[in-house]
């Protein structure tokens, strides 16, 4: 039956019925009253929130639930609501609104599916197959509630993976919380995460709101998870079972509505064996994994990379280099890149810096990528000043890292526990990076 304004209605009696009646019927737009039998209009609409890609909503209330109305479409995402008694009109315009609304958010969905397959979505860049598979993994994961796991060697891009989850989700108005496990001390993690009490703990000088309150309807990245302690991950768990929270010194628990993302540099599956992961909190967040590869296997991606991260570092350095010459593309595809996506913008913003303006050229590459090598070690302290650390134009992230922990370590005269303050880092975090140096070391020397 199409209405007197050319539209095709459906009727429900109350929320139940409107759920079922959604399933076959593809509403543009939801018309609700806030108060029905059973299912109520706040219900029915906090369900299909939940659910994801709801219709946008138009509210009905009557006198004196005005607030009500309001909070439900701050809360649930509703289109807009009308107080009782309804003119007709004006209920025609907002329909008519609400559908054009509903039409933009499809047309926004089509796009970005269209990106996925010129090979970007968001800011991830790669027209590698595998790439792809994870452009297409998002796309289905992203409207969702459920957790994510993203797996990968540092500098592969977990956190623009995380990023773009939330661009694709429901929460994508809300806050995106990022927070790094392995940079906070031990002794800290928990107030930054469940917030704290005025007088909860020494130097607690007021109530202060932990990053599950500040990423209320959005998404919390927890980045390097294996490095949580492993008391903290219990409390986690218990948080993403029953979404509520309780601050450090406080007394009651309150709601939490967040979306928590996890992400690792580590094998999830060793990190359990090892200890450094529950076992129970792993299959929580594996809901979805999202592994990303390590640049050396989609060396494909490069040139996409190369022109995206490009045109970045124009604008950063307001330089105006138009193009990257085949010479260039040899020496990246010949590289190893051990320092993934990372690696390459931190060479790329070299060339960019040191170019200028015209083409990037192959001498504008640093001396490991002309000669095909690995970066050297970062290089020792300048004899001039034993106290500082010095490192060459184009020595990676991980390499600065390394050399600046075990410059650290000579000057405390490889005193760990003073050396992790200087650094800033847990006791834990800096043991298992000299485990990796050492398993480096051997893996050389079994060379």
């Amino acid at each position: 039956m199409v209405s007197a304004w050319n539209m095709t209605p459906e009727t429900a009696a109350d929320g139940e019925e409107a759920l079922a009646k959604l399933a076959g019927f593809p509403a543009d737009v939801i018309v609700t009253d806030l108060n029905m039998p059973g299912l109520d209009g706040f219900g029915l609409l906090r369900r299909l929130r939940d659910a994801g890609d709801a219709p946008p909503a138009i509210v009905l209330t009557a006198f004196g639930n005005i607030e009500k109305a309001v909070q439900t479409v701050h809360e649930l995402g509703a289109y807009w609501f009308l107080d009782k008694p309804i003119q007709p009109g004006v209920l025609e315009v907002l329909i008519r609104r609400a559908g054009s609304h509903a039409g933009l958010l499809a047309d926004k969905r089509n796009l970005e599916r269209q990106l996925s397959y010129k090979g970007s979505l968001g800011p991830l860049v790669g027209t590698s197959p595998k790439m792809q598979e994870i452009f297409s993994l998002l796309q289905q994961a992203g409207p969702s509630k459920a957790c994510v796991l993203i797996t990968g060697e540092s500098g592969t891009g977990k956190e623009l993976v995380a990023r773009t989850l939330h661009a694709l989700s429901p929460r994508r108005e809300g806050p995106f919380i990022a927070i790094n496990c392995a940079a906070l001390p031990e002794t800290l993690i928990e107030s930054e995460l469940f917030g704290h009490e005025k007088g909860s703990f020494t130097g607690a000088s007021e109530r202060r709101p932990g990053c599950f309150e500040v990423a209320q309807r959005g998404t919390l990245l927890l980045d390097e998870i294996g490095e949580m302690p492993l008391q903290t991950q219990a409390k986690l768990l218990r948080i993403l079972e029953d979404s509520r929270v309780r601050r450090l010194g406080g007394k009651a628990e309150f709601e939490v509505d967040v979306r928590v993302v996890a992400a690792t540099n580590k094998v999830p599956e060793e990190a359990v064996r090892g200890g450094h992961l529950r076992e129970d909190l792993y299959y929580r967040l594996n809901v979805f994994q999202v592994h990303m590869p390590p640049l050396r296997d989609r060396k494909s991606d490069i040139p996409s990379l190369a022109e995206t991260l490009l045109a970045e570092l124009n604008r950063k350095h307001e330089c105006r280099v138009a193009e990257i010459s085949a010479a260039v593309f040899e020496a990246f595809e010949r590289h190893n890149w051990p320092g993934n996506v990372r690696e390459l913008r931190n060479v790329l913003e070299r060339a960019v810096i040191l170019a200028g303006e015209g083409a990037i050229e192959r001498k504008h590459l640093p001396a490991f990528l002309l000669n095909g090598a690995a970066p050297a070690p970062a290089p020792a302290v300048a004899p001039e000043d034993p106290d500082s650390v010095r490192f060459a134009v184009g020595t990676t992230v991980e390499e600065a890292e390394k050399g600046l922990i075990l410059r650290t370590l000579e000057h405390t005269r490889n005193n760990k526990t003073r050396a992790a303050e200087i650094l800033g880092i847990s006791l834990k975090t800096l043991h298992n990076k000299l485990k990796e140096y050492g398993s480096a070391k051997e893996e050389e020397a079994s060379a």
